[in-house]
């Protein structure tokens, strides 16, 4: 187990999936997702198998209050092991949270820490949408940089969005 200083990280449980696809599936939070259709039981329980479980591409986790409570989920994606750089995503789906100023960062902060110095990793990256001005502020407040845009990839709230692309390298001051 991770521990921050209110937030603690533990591998997803088979137990944890109905709880997180509630979450995801919540149309407020998943405009935010690559993933923008409601996905069922089955397709979450094959993410389950075959990303949580079978791939060493990813390391995703269950968040937890400080009563160990499950509020969300977090994790690398994408890790490219001989570049040394990962795909950071997060999301609070406890009371509705999605990203705040205080859980979400400290969430945040454990995974730096892990990425960068127990996996040696070099780079964070996150795509997030221009609607999404939780995380650019999170982001930005990680100290991240905005490193890029992709014009209107992604539709949403009845227009096209753009694609913001946030980069955090471990030898950035923070």
């Amino acid at each position: 187990m991770l521990s921050g200083k209110k937030t603690y990280l533990r591998a997803i449980e088979k137990d944890d999936l109905p709880i997180l696809l509630n979450w995801r599936n919540k149309p407020h939070m998943r405009k935010f997702f690559r993933e923008y259709r409601e996905l069922g039981d089955d397709q979450q329980m094959t993410w389950y198998q075959n990303i949580v479980l079978g791939d060493d591409r990813v390391r995703m986790f269950a968040i937890l209050n400080s009563e160990k409570q499950l509020i969300g989920a977090c994790g690398l994606c994408y890790i490219d092991w001989v570049n040394r750089n990962a795909d950071f995503s997060i999301y609070i789906g406890h009371n509705d949270i999605y990203i705040d100023d205080d859980l979400a960062i400290d969430v945040s902060n454990i995974m730096i820490k892990y990425a960068f110095e127990e996996l040696n990793l070099h780079r964070l990256w996150a795509e997030i949408y221009d609607i999404d001005s939780s995380k650019t502020k999170m982001f930005n407040t990680l100290g991240f940089k905005l490193d890029g845009r992709h014009r209107e990839t992604h539709w949403a709230e009845g227009k096209w969005c753009d694609s913001l692309f946030f980069g955090l390298l471990s030898t950035d001051k923070r």
